[in-house]
């Protein structure tokens, strides 16, 4: 059995249930849409985020769902496929998956509308069944996204971002689904405002710390549908390479820079990059971050039921730092 599936065993029947409403949320009277979305339904990825909600719901419930819990786990998965449909445009991605983006195989302005079309039915489903509070919070966070996209294309042009504002990008821009996933799954099970707002803290952390996995990616060696330095080719600074430029002589930053802006279409000159932010340090340093954030966000977990629940949420914590791919 595979780990992924290992860990959904406690909500097993749930996530089968919610596949089904998923889809079910997405149905429309115009053809070509509902054509579209079941591409989408077909070639779903890990369904992490509504785990959990899942997890992090029946953790704080021992075990009881309501419906308004499924509610929480569509809306995520909705916003966050929206997300997905227009970063692919934003990118130019045609691959997603390892199946061709909808951008690739039905041209940006249907991506775009049918990114709008999920947004607007996430929307919808939280007003038509007065889940206010739910509304609240991913609305927040579809916000949050907007903003790190946003200051992340304005830094990959000036090439001056630092540690700080590095971090900024990535709560906004990752962290701010996962901690929404673990809000909504604590406020759709009625717990209090304490431990909405503690739940909100873990999975930030936990964005935080899957970010910064990610950003590894880039400097790896296996194959993981991610090309290696795709983030150097796009000018995206990620953490790595941020504290080799903090790290280097000023001529050696002005090659960093230089290689990045001008050369980032180079393969060799991306692999001479690649191979001086491992001498200089830049993925011990990244490393010893994500234990930091890893570490921090278990800790939010310390003073909350114990229960099969909270185990599994404790090893899907887990597997997201110790993931492949």
């Amino acid at each position: 059995m595979k780990e992924i599936e290992r860990i959904k065993l406690p909500i097993k029947q749930e996530m089968e249930l919610f596949e089904g409403k998923f889809s079910k949320s997405m149905i429309s009277n115009v053809p070509l849409l509902n054509r579209i979305t079941h591409y989408v339904v077909n070639r779903k990825g890990k369904q992490m985020r509504p785990m959990f909600v899942f997890l992090t719901a029946k953790m704080l419930s021992n075990g009881e769902i309501n419906e308004k819990v499924f509610r929480a786990a569509s809306v995520i998965e909705l916003i966050h496929t929206a997300t997905l449909v227009h970063d692919d445009v934003v990118d130019s991605s045609n691959i997603r998956r390892g199946f061709f983006s909808l951008n690739a195989l039905w041209k940006n302005k249907i991506a775009v509308l049918v990114g709008d079309f999920l947004l607007s039915k996430g929307m919808l489903l939280c007003i038509d069944n007065n889940d206010f509070d739910l509304l609240k919070l991913i609305s927040k966070s579809v916000k949050d996204m907007s903003q790190g996209e946003l200051l992340q294309i304005e830094k990959s042009r000036r090439l001056d971002i630092n540690e700080e504002v590095y971090f900024e990008i990535i709560r906004k821009k990752t962290a701010s689904l996962i901690s929404s996933c673990c809000a909504l799954g604590a406020a759709s099970s009625n717990a209090s405002q304490n431990k909405i707002d503690q739940l909100a803290s873990f999975g930030e952390k936990i964005g935080i710390a899957f970010q910064l996995k990610d950003d590894l990616f880039d400097y790896g060696d296996k194959k993981i549908g991610k090309p290696v330095g795709i983030d150097l080719k796009e000018k995206k600074l990620t953490l790595p390479i941020i504290y080799s430029l903090n790290n280097s002589s000023n001529s050696k930053k002005r090659w960093l820079i230089d290689c990045i802006k001008n050369h980032n279409n180079n393969k060799k000159v991306i692999q001479d990059v690649i191979e001086y932010v491992k001498e200089s340090g830049g993925i011990e340093y990244t490393l010893s971050k994500l234990k930091f954030f890893h570490l921090e966000a278990l800790k939010e977990l310390r003073n909350l039921p114990n229960n099969q629940y909270k185990e599994s949420l404790t090893d899907l914590v887990n597997y997201v730092i110790d993931r492949d791919y």
